[in-house]
């Protein structure tokens, strides 16, 4: 018998409280191998172009030369190579795929989400690839992440806006964005044409151009119930096009699952035909529920898009300081929590009648359960080149990084399936932050890539408005974090003076 190396990080289990099914069958299956980097990043100004990072930092001939002896030696198929990406497909018999990485315990398992096939315990590599590989996703087809969107109860209080009210009260910079494309990823539902039709009449802009990509079978697919996943795909569209119309939006769908999703993000991050500048992530999941492999993975694919000079910002969570697990401790939402993501969490906003801000505080529904995402990751070290400053006990990376308008009671007016609704949720926060950073880029004349360096500068907090009042604890569940002076694990920096962080952007330009 081989004898094989485990895969760090790999380990995971059954979830808990299932039902499983007697066999998974055979299936022809395709599982995605992540690479090692060729050679280490090293500090850099601009921003690479597509073939420099994959010369630099893509995955080495020899690593790619031993997938594909390794799958020609099992009799696996190798359906995609993608250097830049450091990705490599393999597929075959899923008994034998199993066998080979020492897969030993699929089961195929009903709950709430569906029935989808989980595994439990380690992966195991043939010698010839360890160290050359260091992911491997796709045996488990579980749920990874989960819309941060909340439809509005519609109270006596419930106020909601359009895009440019909360672009005005942000003091966004004039300009429609235009020369730029925001890539937005979905992991289910769609939008109907006639409804962004009727939208870009709603909020008073020319029609956006909007573009389904799809990924690993995905497509856009809407389901006629605004309440479904087609609230999150029509609300993160929306307020982009709503502030920024001359935004070209790029919308990759691609399946809920570990591979699906960073399949979806390598291929809005590599592609060199829309090329977004800045990519917007509203879905996820706690750090507690996602596998040491795949957060490394993912996390270097978003270091990837630091080096090409494309901002990925992503919504913090709409559960607050407890991120939906519920079992008393403080968690932070993934891939909000990465080092080389701008997270995104969720405020409260009242505006005046001239449109200027009445008020701000910390998105907390309370009894209700939804608040702002936040606190301190259990995963990812603190970056010390940015955050040595923060206020957290411990030494590991804070979230959010900035916010915005969340709270579904002060919420975004959107269309879905026909039906005008009032949306929120951080996942408003996070393309709404797209937009600013796309119409700075267009002032620039020049990508931004990853600002966080820049935000958290000495003169970098002047560029946003500082929340003071709120938290983000569960009542009965977890105690969170309270708002102060400064950054806070509720609303990092705070919410954005449009013009001021272009004019920091400018100020500081090549240094993100």
């Amino acid at each position: 018998m081989e004898e094989k190396i485990v895969l760090s990080g790999s380990y995971r289990a059954h979830p808990a409280h299932v039902d499983f099914a007697d066999t998974v069958g055979n299936p022809h299956s395709t599982i995605t191998l992540i690479l090692r980097r060729a050679n280490q990043t090293q500090d850099q100004k601009g921003a690479l172009t597509h073939a420099e990072h994959a010369a630099q930092y893509g995955a080495a001939t020899d690593d790619i030369q031993a997938v594909e002896d390794f799958a020609q030696a099992h009799g696996f198929s190798v359906d995609a190579i993608h250097v830049g990406s450091r990705t490599v497909k393999i597929s075959g018999a899923l008994e034998k795929l199993a066998t080979a990485f020492g897969v030993d315990d699929l089961k195929m398992v009903a709950t709430s989400h569906g029935v989808f096939r989980s595994r439990q315990g380690s992966i195991y590599l043939h010698p010839s690839l360890s160290g050359a590989v260091v992911a491997v996703l796709g045996f488990d087809k579980r749920p990874v992440a989960k819309s941060h969107h909340r439809v509005s109860a519609k109270t006596q209080q419930s106020v909601s806006y359009i895009p440019s009210q909360v672009a005005k009260a942000y003091n966004f910079p004039a300009g429609n964005g235009a020369g730029q494309t925001v890539g937005l990823i979905e992991l289910g539902g769609g939008y109907k044409q006639s409804d962004l039709t009727a939208y870009w009449k709603l909020a008073g802009v020319p029609p956006v151009s909007v573009t389904a990509v799809g990924v690993d079978g995905g497509s856009n697919a809407p389901s006629g119930d605004p309440n479904s996943a087609d609230g999150e795909v029509c609300l993160d569209i929306e307020v982009v096009g709503g502030i920024a119309p001359g935004i070209k939006i790029a919308v990759y769908f691609a399946g809920n699952t570990d591979a699906g999703f960073l399949d979806a993000i390598n291929a809005a991050i590599h592609d060199t035909l829309r090329k977004p500048s800045v990519i917007s992530i509203s879905w996820g999941g706690p750090e507690s529920s996602w596998t040491a492999q795949a957060m490394n993975a993912y996390n270097s694919a978003f270091h990837d898009a630091a080096l090409l000079g494309i901002t990925v910002c992503a919504a913090s969570g709409d559960n607050g300081a407890d991120d939906g697990v519920g079992d008393g401790s403080p968690h932070t939402d993934f891939p909000a929590s990465s080092p080389w993501v701008l997270g995104c969490g969720g405020t409260s906003l009242q505006l005046n009648a001239d449109g200027s801000i009445a008020s701000e505080v910390v998105w907390n529904d309370g009894q209700n359960g939804g608040a702002s995402g936040g606190g301190e990751s259990i995963f990812f070290a603190r970056p010390m080149y940015y955050q040595a400053g923060i206020n957290l006990p411990g030494n590991h990376r804070g979230v959010p990084d900035v916010a915005a308008n969340a709270d579904p009671e002060t919420g975004w007016s959107v269309i879905v399936d026909g039906q005008q609704t009032v949306i929120g949720g951080t996942s408003a926060a996070a393309p709404c932050i797209a937009s600013l950073i796309a119409i700075c880029n267009m002032h620039l004349k020049a990508s931004t890539g990853w600002p966080g360096k820049v935000f958290y500068l000495a003169n970098g907090p002047q560029a946003f408005h500082d929340i003071t009042s709120g938290n983000n604890s569960v009542p009965n569940v977890v105690q969170g974090y309270n708002a102060e002076p400064g950054w806070d694990a509720c609303t990092g920096l705070g919410s954005p003076n449009g013009v001021k962080v272009l004019t920091l952007l400018q100020e500081h330009r090549g240094a993100a």
